[in-house]
């Protein structure tokens, strides 16, 4: 993809998020931020236990920011919804980087990678979570 594609693909998902509304009754709301710059992320998750393991069933997300944390959130969502926490969890800040296109946003950092930091520490905390109940 040429930088003007990778532009035009993180713009359309600025304006025209597919994930961006608040999930009614997630299993587990994490927010994150770039408080520096005034981004802001809550990401809404839903999951799933499906033949033993566990899976991101759904996941939205509201916020606000610039254009790359903002269409950064809507990528991420549509690359793990449905995916397994093992898959969630090898998946990489270079695996996002590339997606978002990494000419664009490598001197934008933590805009873009906000989301994938949010998600895995979601992600963590929703494992404790499953830990500390009897029964599992």
């Amino acid at each position: 993809m040429d930088r003007q594609s990778q532009i035009e693909f993180l713009l359309d998902h600025y304006e025209n998020p597919s994930h961006k509304y608040a999930l009614a009754h997630p299993d587990l709301v994490q927010e994150g931020g770039n408080p520096g710059c005034g981004d802001l992320i809550r990401l809404y998750l839903k999951f799933t236990q499906r033949e033993g393991e566990s899976y991101l069933e759904t996941i939205s997300f509201e916020g606000e920011g610039c254009t790359i944390s903002q269409a950064s959130v809507d990528v991420l969502a549509g690359m793990v919804q449905g995916k397994s926490l093992r898959r969630i969890a090898e998946l990489g800040q270079a695996e996002l980087m590339e997606t978002l296109g990494r000419e664009v946003v490598l001197n934008r950092m933590r805009c873009a990678t906000l989301s994938l930091n949010a998600l895995k520490s979601a992600l963590r905390r929703y494992q404790q979570q499953r830990r500390a109940q009897p029964g599992d």
